[in-house]
């Protein structure tokens, strides 16, 4: 393979002579059969983890592919967002101004992802979305060249609502960090609860990434709710549920949450987790042929076991293989590229999904239960659930 170092002197020596940076990327593009591909995603920090997952996902769903593109040679690129906000647009550029890639798949932090979605929509540079939740990329910020392949943050949580329901819970308390993914979480769980039927008895919230739980579940306990939904992730999610036990509520108020609340945390957790309810768009047990398939071969290639992280990057090597084919490598033909991945069925080991209008997955929630450290799949909460893309105008 071209090293990066070459392909940047290269990409250089064409375009020296050009007078505008906007014109760097196809001017460059032009002279080379390749494809350039950028990650930008975490790989350092306590979101590491989770890039690695999603490069992981990519090149194996790429290589299944021949490691081709349309018949076209890739040339890679990575970045380090660091989870860094700030870095947003800055890093962003480096990837589309100097690196001059035709794709950039990122990111992981919602913050991270609208420093992305600036700078792409202003270069109509294609970006694929293998995490970030937050709503405004496939909502208000929506854009032709803008494709998510994981979820926004309050998808996981419009499937709580009716299981809830359906199991008697009428009356319910809301807990979670007070920060946008937070919110919007909470808007996915109000609206899906109080349409069927339930009552929201008070919206309790902390600072992020503040863990210390102890006087708002003296409230709930005081508040004596049918149930408690949440949201929260990562390591402070297994304290929350070691907390919620240690309280005394775990056998007396059901809990409920997004299902990052028991992603990849239930060692860490241990029995708080047994019996936690949530509702999310994969599940390791997903017991189909597709998904024992991929996390066989996942686990052979990389000596890892895959993730919901995993999962997205996988689905969007898959979305990218499919436009690229549809076009047969003519990637600066975007009406139909974008076409083809816009009406594209991605056979996913979450499931089938597809494309909502607003460029976001319409997928099945499953209905989920740790049972002995595991997040059993005990049935489908949501069928074909579709965020809503409210404030979406493609330009």
């Amino acid at each position: 393979m071209t090293t990066r170092r070459v392909v940047l002197v290269r990409s250089a020596a064409v375009v020296g002579a050009a007078s505008t940076g906007l014109l760097l990327p196809q001017i460059a593009r032009a002279q080379s059969s390749r494809i350039r591909v950028g990650f930008m995603l975490p790989y350092t920090g306590a979101y590491a983890p989770l890039g690695v997952a999603i490069e992981n996902g990519v090149r194996m769903a790429l290589n299944e592919k021949g490691g081709k593109l349309g018949g076209r040679e890739i040339d890679w690129f990575k970045l380090d967002d660091e989870s860094e906000p700030s870095k947003g647009v800055e890093n962003a550029s480096r990837l589309v101004q100097r690196d001059k890639v035709d794709v950039l798949i990122g990111t992981v932090h919602s913050g991270v992802q609208m420093g992305i979605q600036k700078v792409v929509r202003e270069a109509g540079v294609l970006n694929i979305i293998p995490n970030a939740g937050v709503h405004a990329a496939t909502r208000a910020l929506c854009a032709p060249n803008v494709f998510r392949t994981s979820f926004t943050n309050s998808q996981p949580t419009l499937a709580l609502g009716k299981p809830m329901m359906d199991k008697g819970l009428k009356r319910a308390a809301w807990i979670t960090w007070k920060y946008a993914a937070g919110d919007e979480a909470f808007e996915g769980f109000r609206d899906s609860y109080t349409k069927a039927g339930g009552t929201i008895v008070k919206e309790l919230g902390l600072p992020f990434p503040n863990v210390e739980f102890q006087a708002l579940l003296t409230e709930i306990a005081s508040l004596k709710p049918d149930a408690v939904a949440c949201f929260f992730a990562g390591p402070p999610a297994a304290k929350f549920m070691r907390d919620y036990a240690a309280a005394g509520l775990k056998d007396k108020i059901q809990l409920w949450g997004s299902g990052f609340l028991t992603e990849g945390v239930l060692d860490a957790a241990g029995p708080a987790a047994e019996g936690v309810m949530t509702t999310m768009h994969y599940s390791d047990s997903l017991d189909t042929p597709r998904n024992r398939q991929f996390r066989l071969d996942y686990a052979k290639t990389f000596r890892l076991q895959p993730d919901v992280y995993a999962v997205q990057g996988y689905d969007s090597g898959l979305l990218l293989a499919l436009g690229m084919a549809a076009v047969k490598g003519d990637f600066a033909n975007r009406q139909a590229l974008y076409k083809a991945m816009e009406t594209a069925a991605i056979d996913s080991p979450r499931g089938k999904w597809t494309m909502s209008k607003s460029h976001n997955p319409i997928q099945d929630i499953y209905l989920r239960r740790v049972e002995n450290k595991e997040n059993k799949v005990i049935g489908i909460a949501a069928k074909a659930l579709a965020d809503s893309g409210a404030g979406c105008k493609m330009a």
